[in-house]
């Protein structure tokens, strides 16, 4: 597994938290002090956290286990995207669809209405139907790609979720809390930490930031999963 050191993560501007006053109370011992007006994160506890979630990721994959992207913020989402499919987890880039942990059964009606309808257009079996039928067909199936296109392959929950800016996605938290799945997040000043299992706290903005993160942990879930299919 890649060693991500102190230079490499002042490199990429994971030390520059929010604006003091838009402060979390609760990440106050992740902050070394302020400089204009914005909190410098304490780069040596990202490198603990880091390195702890990147050895969580790397086990939980090593036991078969699937982790859920989730990056759902302009900057984090073709980097999020394309991480997942390297390495072939499911994810959300788009939004965070509620209830997606706390209401699996309902939610996933709309996965398998996904799947049959892209078998139904494959195999012609729409083209039995108006045009105006098979435009709003197309629609449907657009519509659905957007928010569940990441999931369209998967009928289980995952084993752990792997989040880009834990503030914004504060709903996925809360579920995944509700259900005891661990959380592995990027958490930058304005979070709560308290709710994080594997805290990596960091700039969530920056691309440089962002794209170092999604990089090493997509390393640490490739080699898992290279462990996991050696023992198979």
């Amino acid at each position: 597994m890649k060693n991500i050191t102190l230079e490499q993560l002042l490199e990429a501007g994971c030390h520059f938290g929010h604006q003091v006053r838009r402060r979390n109370p609760r990440m106050a011992s992740y902050i070394y002090s302020h400089q204009d007006g914005v909190h410098i994160i304490d780069l040596v506890k990202t490198k603990e956290g880091l390195d702890e979630a990147l050895k969580f990721l790397s086990d939980t994959t090593a036991s078969g286990g699937t982790i859920l992207w989730v990056g759902t913020k302009r900057q984090a989402q073709d980097v999020v995207k394309a991480a997942a499919e390297k390495t072939a987890m499911p994810y959300f880039v788009t939004r965070w669809p509620g209830g997606y942990f706390t209401n699996f059964s309902q939610l996933q009606k709309s996965v398998l209405r996904l799947r049959d309808l892209k078998i139904k257009k494959d195999t012609g079996e729409l083209k039995k139907y108006t045009k105006k039928e098979q435009l709003l067909f197309d629609r449907e199936i657009a519509k659905l790609t957007k928010l569940f296109g990441g999931v369209e392959n998967r009928d289980k929950l995952p084993q752990a979720l792997l989040i880009v800016d834990t503030h914004r996605e504060a709903v996925a938290v809360a579920e995944a809390n509700l259900v005891n799945i661990p959380v592995v997040g990027l958490v930058d000043t304005n979070a709560d930490p308290t709710k994080i299992d594997y805290i990596v706290p960091s700039n969530d903005d920056a691309a440089k930031a962002i794209e170092l993160f999604v990089n090493a942990c997509t390393e640490a879930i490739l080699e898992g999963k290279k462990k996991y299919e050696n023992k198979s």
